[in-house]
């Protein structure tokens, strides 16, 4: 074969080649179209039938009786202190600590939430872990920080000067009837400056959220990784009757 028919037999070759690939797709022009989702819209039975069985099983799970509460339990009953707020700062006492000493050998000393985190009341009647999701939505978590007798000090002016009672738990706080500091106690103790304590809080309080600026502040931060909702979830499972009240953790005398 000559070098002039060997060139044609290649040309020939890529030729063949080339138009034996598949073309690829270019994209031209995206058109959108608002679609309004209400009430309204017939839901489809194809997607439906996809999604009932699950749905079925969650509300299952969500709906399925844990403990039973006698009486309707508030936030907002009690000035210096709430039945929801004691019983929310108590559960996360007692379900994190053991997790915090684990970890670290040492002991929750206190608990601070914010009175903003708990969304609901829980009603009166059964208890389920919808009752968790409907008290805390949100995906917050505990941590414990280790907080100096100066961050201290600063949170408890915090407390005593807010408008709402704070959930608060291992700590005690007097005030007079001007609300001037009387004495704090943690753990049945005096409050001492010149040592640390272990605070148990919210992901969210540790950043400053609700104006804690004082819990920035801390030495060391240990992660229980531990939702405050799971928390609620476990307590109540442990539990057969719900019950809180307010006390005198957070105390004004005459």
């Amino acid at each position: 074969m000559d070098l002039k028919n060997k060139h044609f037999v290649i040309i020939a070759t890529l030729l063949l080649a080339q138009s034996c690939k598949e073309s690829v797709p270019k994209l031209r022009n995206i058109e959108g179209q608002r679609i309004q989702i209400n009430y309204a819209a017939t839901p489809k039975d194809s997607v439906e039938n996809v999604i009932a069985p699950y749905r079925n099983r969650i509300n299952e799970v969500l709906d399925s009786v844990l403990a039973y509460a006698p009486k309707a339990i508030s936030k907002t009953e009690g000035t210096l202190n709430s039945p929801a707020g004691n019983l929310m700062a108590d559960i996360v006492m007692q379900e994190v600590n053991p997790v915090f000493a684990a970890r670290t050998g040492k002991q929750i000393d206190f608990v601070l939430l914010n009175f903003g985190s708990i969304r609901s009341v829980i009603s009166q009647g059964d208890i389920t872990e919808r009752t968790a999701y409907e008290v805390m939505p949100f995906e917050n978590s505990i941590v414990i920080a280790e907080l100096d007798g100066k961050a201290i000090r600063a949170m408890v002016s915090f407390l005593t000067k807010s408008s709402v009672a704070h959930p608060i738990s291992g700590i005690q706080i007097i005030v007079d009837k001007n609300k001037s500091l009387q004495a704090v106690n943690i753990q049945g103790k005096p409050f001492d400056e010149n040592r640390t304590y272990y605070v148990a809080t919210s992901d969210y309080l540790i950043t400053g959220g609700d104006k804690m600026d004082f819990l920035k502040e801390y030495l060391t931060l240990t992660d229980s990784d531990y939702l405050i909702r799971n928390t609620l979830i476990d307590y109540f499972k442990k539990i057969d009757t719900l019950s809180a009240v307010t006390d005198d953790r957070f105390l004004q005398i005459n």
